[in-house]
């Protein structure tokens, strides 16, 4: 009985543990985003800014520059971007035009043969149209807050940067001496870990933007740029990012054309290029430096989504990739990183 109790008892402070955790999380959202975002970011270009040092440019100046590196970077993505739609806008009225037509039908089976009626439809439409400009200051709201935290990330990048060592000293004081060598090596292997995941994530990123570029562009969709680009940028939210850059190539290419031949053209080349990336890009070019299982992977972005959304999905992978390190090398915590490593069912002690 005793016994019972004690596990019961365990099992419910963790579950608590775990939910009080979570909801931390989510609440401060705001805070710990950008400074998650920032680290992963600066291990990023941590190798860039050693560059630079050893050419004999000082740290403060080798931090300024690749903050700016990253700043140009993020501004030419967003250009790039930013034309692409308009080049969507001003085709607008064409894509209309082809796009009407087939509204029209799937309303007429809308109202025909599902319990929705016309009217109630038109209600919400009316609803919707007089809170306009409650979505307009929520809009302007959340442009607001994005740049507040693009400028912010910047800023801890820079800091980050420049002022690794005396953080690195700071968490190897935490621990005696004995165990210092070993606190980092678990640094430096996270590092490592994590500049060789992203790296291979960004090099895969421009690949598959020049294949989904090729293939939409023979195929003769429109937009297959824009299309191609976002398509490919989340691709580093494993699993679900492919699901999701499909669903906006249909919506912004099949749709907009209304052509059985970009239909054709988007499933041929998301099936042959998603082939190539699982069968050769991911295995050579990513490699395996994660390490991960795929359902934790899988239950790990999910819960990324629910605490932070896309920011969540992104930055859970690198994350966890780092935890796991960390409980590789703690001896009461190693059951749990071979639940968490792709072990493929081999028990390795």
């Amino acid at each position: 009985m005793n016994q019972g109790k004690k596990i019961l008892f365990t099992a419910t402070a963790f579950i608590l543990c775990f939910y009080f955790l979570f909801e931390g999380l989510v609440k401060s959202k705001v805070f710990l985003a950008p400074i998650a975002l920032a680290v992963v970011l600066a291990l990023l270009l941590l190798p860039v800014a050693r560059k630079m040092e050893l050419w004999g440019i000082k740290r403060l100046w080798s931090s300024l520059l690749n903050v700016f590196l990253l700043f140009i970077v993020s501004m030419g993505f967003l250009a790039l971007i930013g034309l692409q739609v308009q080049t969507f806008v001003s085709d607008w009225d064409k894509a209309k035009q082809k796009i009407m037509p087939k509204l029209e039908k799937l309303q007429d089976y809308v109202y025909k043969d599902t319990p929705l009626k016309k009217e109630d439809v038109q209600k919400e439409l009316k609803s919707s149209q007089g809170n306009m400009g409650k979505q307009a200051m929520s809009f302007f709201s959340g442009l607001y807050s994005f740049v507040g935290d693009y400028l912010l990330t910047l800023i801890y990048v820079f800091f980050l940067l420049n002022y690794r060592q005396k953080f690195r000293r700071f968490i190897l004081r935490l621990f005696p001496k004995d165990k210092r060598p070993e606190v980092g090596e678990v640094m430096s292997k996270s590092a490592k870990l994590t500049q060789g995941y992203l790296y291979g994530k960004f090099i895969l990123m421009i690949f598959l933007a020049i294949l989904y570029a090729i293939g939409m562009g023979v195929t003769g969709v429109s937009n297959f740029i824009i299309i191609s680009l976002l398509a490919a940028l989340l691709s580093i939210i494993p699993y679900i990012g492919n699901i999701i850059g499909f669903g906006i190539a249909l919506g912004l290419g099949y749709v907009a054309e209304g052509d059985t031949t970009a239909l054709i053209g988007i499933v041929a080349t998301f099936f042959i290029v998603q082939f190539v990336e699982t069968y050769f890009f991911e295995p050579y070019v990513v490699g395996d430096n994660v390490n991960l299982d795929p359902f934790m992977t899988i239950l790990v972005v999910v819960l990324g989504n629910m605490v932070w959304g896309v920011m969540g999905m992104v930055l859970s992978i690198p994350v966890l990739a780092i935890i796991n390190v960390v409980f590789m090398h703690v001896k009461p915590l190693k059951p749990y990183s071979y639940l968490l490593s792709n072990t493929n069912g081999k028990d390795n002690g």
